[in-house]
C-alpha cells in the first residue's frame, strides 16, 4: 500500500467524494464508476483504500493495512479481519466458495500472528438459487471451520431478486487472539531478510480458469484452498521473533503481495525466478492463456520474511508439514531499489515486477 500523506479530504457538502486532490498520476483516477479492476488487488484497488476509505475511516488500527487489524485492549491484543467472496464457479476442483470463505478469513488472521477463534458468515442469495447447492456450501463451510479449529458464531442472510445476485455471495469476519510477543506486519520487513513461500504458486487461480475455459491437462489443476493457521503456528513456535512479516498472496498473487510489503517497509525485494515453485500444469495453463503465474491468486500459501539465520530452520519446519512440502526460499530483502520488486531471470538479467493496475483473473475469490 502507498503512503497516505497526500490523500484528498472528503467533501461533506457533496453527495460524492471529492477526487480533485488525488495524488496518483492519470489515468488511474479517471474512473467515474467502479470497474472490475477496483476489486483486483492492484493499483486501482489500492487507490480506493488510500484516497477514499482511509481518509473517511482513519484510525491507528486501520492504518497498518495488514490482513487483519490489531486491536489493543486492556486484557490483551485481538486481531479482526473481514472479507467477501464472489468466486465463479461456486464449486471448483479442490474446493468451493464455502471453504474459500472460511479459509480466507482464517488465513488473514493467522498471517497477522493471531490464533483464529470466531467467524461470522453473511450470505447474499439470489432468488431461485437451489437449496441443494446452498446446503453443500454450508456443509463445506462447517467442515472447513472444524478443520481450522474455529467457530462460526453469528451471521445473516439476505435475498435479492432473480438476476441480481449471481447465485451466492458470502461475507465472513473473524476474530483471533494475538500471540504474546509476536509482532509481525507488512511494515516490518528488514534488509537481509530471507523470503520463503510455503509451496507452489498460482494453483487456485488456474484451477478456477481451467474450469471456466474448459482446459484439460494430464493432471487436473486443483485449488490450494486450505487453512494455514496450523502451519503458521508451527513456524512461530520454532522461529518466534525471527519472523518479521507474513502474508497470504491471494488476489494479485505473489507479485502484488511482495510489492505491498516492499512499499510498506520501504525496502527493495529481489527474487530468483528459477526458485519460484510452479507446477508444470499451472505453468502450461498460464502459457496457454498468456498469464504470469506471479500474478495468479493463491488460497493456501503464505510468504514469510525471516531473519537470514533462521531461514534454514523455518524451511525445514515448512517442508515437514503437509501444507508446506513444496516450500522454497525465493529471494531476499535489500536496501537497493527501495519500494520495488525485482526478479532475476533465467538469462541472468533483472526485470522489475510492478503491481498491476487491476487483475488478470476476475472473480477468483
Amino acid at each position: 500500500m502507498t503512503e497516505i500523506a497526500n490523500a484528498g479530504p472528503m467533501d461533506s457538502s457533496k453527495t460524492a467524494p471529492d477526487f480533485s486532490n488525488w495524488s496518483c498520476p492519470l489515468p488511474l483516477v479517471g474512473y467515474p464508476s467502479i470497474v472490475m479492476g477496483h476489486g483486483g488487488g492492484g493499483k486501482l484497488g489500492n487507490e480506493l483504500v488510500e484516497h477514499l476509505f482511509l481518509p473517511a475511516f482513519r484510525n491507528a488500527a486501520l492504518e497498518n493495512l495488514g490482513d487483519a487489524a490489531v486491536l489493543e485492549l486492556a486484557s490483551g491484543r485481538l486481531a479482526m479481519s473481514t472479507d467477501s467472496f464472489v468466486v465463479q464457479p461456486l464449486f471448483f476442483p479442490g474446493g468451493s466458495i464455502g471453504e474459500l470463505a472460511v479459509n480466507g478469513t482464517v488465513n488473514d488472521l493467522a498471517v497477522s500472528g493471531a490464533e483464529p477463534k470466531y467467524l461470522s458468515a453473511s450470505f447474499i442469495l439470489e432468488e431461485g438459487f437451489p437449496l441443494v447447492q446452498l446446503a453443500a456450501i454450508v456443509a463445506s463451510m462447517a467442515a472447513a471451520a472444524a478443520t481450522a479449529g474455529v467457530q462460526i458464531v453469528t451471521g445473516d442472510t439476505k435475498v435479492v431478486e432473480r438476476g441480481h445476485g449471481d447465485g451466492c455471495y458470502i461475507n465472513t469476519a473473524g476474530i483471533g487472539v494475538l500471540r504474546a510477543g509476536v509482532h509481525v506486519g507488512p511494515h516490518r520487513a528488514k534488509a537481509g531478510d530471507a523470503i520463503l513461500v510455503s509451496g507452489t504458486i498460482g494453483d487456485h487461480g488456474m484451477a478456477i480458469m481451467s474450469v471456466r475455459e474448459g482446459l484439460e491437462f494430464e493432471s487436473q489443476i486443483r485449488s490450494d484452498c486450505a487453512a494455514l493457521n496450523g502451519l503458521i503456528a508451527e513456524v512461530l513456535e520454532s522461529a518466534g521473533l525471527a519472523v518479521h512479516a507474513m502474508r497470504d498472496p491471494t488476489r494479485g498473487g505473489l507479485a502484488s503481495t511482495l510489492n505491498e510489503i516492499a512499499n510498506s517497509s520501504g525496502v527493495g525485494i529481489e527474487i530468483d525466478e528459477a526458485s519460484l515453485p510452479v507446477r508444470t500444469e499451472v505453468q502450461s495453463a498460464c502459457d496457454l492463456l498468456g498469464l504470469d503465474p506471479v500474478y495468479v491468486a493463491n488460497e493456501g500459501k503464505v510468504v514469510f520474511f525471516v531473519a537470514p539465520e533462521a531461514a534454514p530452520q523455518v524451511l525445514s519446519v515448512l517442508r515437514a508439514h503437509p501444507l508446506g512440502r513444496d516450500a522454497a526460499r525465493i529471494g531476499h530483502v535489500t536496501t537497493q531499489h527501495p519500494r520495488m520488486l525485482v526478479a532475476r531471470t533465467g538469462l541472468g538479467a533483472n526485470r522489475v515486477i510492478p503491481t498491476q493496475i487491476g487483475e488478470q483473473l476476475p472473480r477468483i475469490c
